[in-house]
């Protein structure tokens, strides 16, 4: 008897083992270009890894800090970037929860009307005929079917297509947590150029209102000389349309103010409402030197660098599930319960059932969906790969750029102050010259005219030069 199972086992099981190998013919792995090795320093920049950029360097008012406190708690954007993180962690618990078997309670009823030339059909005609058979166990037609129990099914990880999901969705989780923190990194640079913008306009409405005053002078000046005779109605009118183009370029602010007040509170998730904000800022000095420490200590440690080389280790996760997905699966199903095709005999001790049944399956027909879902894996990891090298070179370029903006916006800043003072003596000299006969009135407008175009520019430099110590923190990873 034994020999005769061993040669049906030779005869049927061997065979369709070949062929499942056969089936389990996996395609080629796709390699992975090289990726571009980095530079070892921002250009000519001095390296200084344990002086790198801090948030108090920058951040020390404590006005912003509040409003930067406020964003990163009531930011809707932020809010939602957070529930996206609890979405990738639930993932990564149902790719844990595949690998353990499913128990499931179940209690279902059916009803069936077998043929008369069918197999279910006969026999249960038949055996209804047995004397080895009791009234309970006759068999109604139709025949009712009764479970109750539990049925279990296990998939067994035998090729690890199973864990490479779970790699997949771990590494997703890990992106998802470095982007919000990359997202935290943005929503605090918004803040805080947002913030220095709006003292800038302070700043700016602040050196129109000193402008006005001294062109009111210069006017009650000019028409004390026209009632004496020394000075014409063409010299009021120029001095009047020069006070009122400077009266006029306050509205101009005032609307900058509230649109980049209504942006502000909408990073900070609440309706329109006054910025509360400290006007002197915009004068403090900014660091003497910044470094910016090695090139790959401070690229490799930006959160969208990371959330990128975890996106790709996803991707190289997928392509190898997608290759293991051509493997046989081996399924392990089962059940244990009460079953019967009379209701009032269901829970009886005769009821009892239990099942279990193993199989071992292989892709034939749908190889070719696999095969794409194989391409669709490799392609991902590609462009995962080609994003990854990406972020690595714009986070070089970000930060040689932002350092270049910081050293050429403070010679800036220096030349241009020198130009204001000198431009405020020129004022006071048109002044005096102009009372004396020496001077045209033209030119103490064209004098107040530079001098106001100049302390516009001065505020415009400064706030240039904290937006890209600003972009130097983001760029930094924060």
């Amino acid at each position: 008897m034994k020999r005769n199972q061993f040669k049906t086992i030779q005869k049927y099981i061997f065979p369709a083992v070949l062929i499942l190998l056969a089936a389990c013919n996996t395609v080629k792995r796709v390699a992975l270009p090289e990726t571009v090795k980095m530079p070892e320093k921002f250009n000519t920049v001095a390296a200084a890894p344990e002086e790198a950029l801090g948030w108090k360097s920058i951040f020390t008012q404590s006005e912003l800090d509040t409003l930067i406190s406020t964003a990163l708690k009531e930011n809707l954007d932020m809010k939602s970037g957070i529930q996206r993180v609890l979405i990738a962690g639930a993932n990564l618990r149902l790719s844990k929860a595949a690998l353990l078997p499913t128990l499931r309670a179940s209690i279902s009823g059916g009803l069936d009307q077998f043929g008369k030339y069918t197999m279910n059909g006969v026999g249960n005609y038949d055996t209804n005929f047995s004397e080895n058979i009791n009234a309970d166990q006759k068999i109604p037609s139709p025949t009712p079917d009764y479970f109750t129990g539990f049925r279990s099914s296990w998939e067994i990880d035998v090729w690890g297509k199973l864990s490479k999901r779970k790699e997949a969705a771990y590494h997703r989780y890990l992106s998802s947590t470095k982007g919000l923190r990359w997202y935290q990194t943005q929503l605090t640079c918004q803040v805080a150029s947002l913030y220095y913008e709006l003292i800038a306009l302070d700043k700016r409405l602040k050196i129109l209102k000193e402008n006005i005053k001294l062109q009111n002078k210069g006017l009650e000046v000019v028409e004390a000389q026209m009632t004496g005779g020394r000075a014409t109605a063409l010299a009021v009118s120029q001095f009047k349309a020069q006070r009122t183009a400077t009266q006029g370029k306050q509205f101009e602010i005032r609307q900058a103010i509230t649109r980049v007040e209504n942006q502000l509170n909408l990073l900070l998730g609440r309706y329109p409402k006054e910025i509360h904000r400290d006007t002197s800022a915009i004068n403090l000095p900014l660091p003497k030197q910044v470094y910016a420490g090695l090139p790959s200590a401070i690229i490799l440690n930006r959160p969208d660098v990371q959330q990128a080389e975890e996106e790709l280790k996803a991707a190289k996760a997928d392509v190898s599930a997608a290759r293991k997905a051509f493997l046989p699966t081996l399924t392990l199903d089962a059940y244990a319960g009460y079953n019967a095709f009379k209701l009032p005999l269901l829970f009886s001790p005769g009821s009892l059932a239990a099942g279990f049944l193993g199989g071992l399956t292989a892709p034939i027909l749908n190889r070719a969906s696999l095969k794409n879902a194989n391409l669709v894996a490799n392609a991902t990891q590609l462009t995962a790969f080609y994003q990854y090298q990406q972020s690595l070179i714009n986070g070089y370029q970000e930060v040689t750029m932002q350092l270049s903006a910081l050293q050429n916006y403070k010679q800036a800043y220096d030349y241009k102050t020198t130009e204001v003072a000198e431009l405020k003596n020129a004022v006071s000299t048109a002044n005096d010259l102009y009372l004396a006969g020496y001077a045209s009135y033209l030119e103490v407008i064209v004098a107040q005219g530079s001098v106001l175009n100049a302390e516009m520019e001065q505020v415009d430099l400064k706030q240039a030069s904290y937006a890209a110590l600003i972009g130097l923190y983001r760029s930094l990873g924060g």
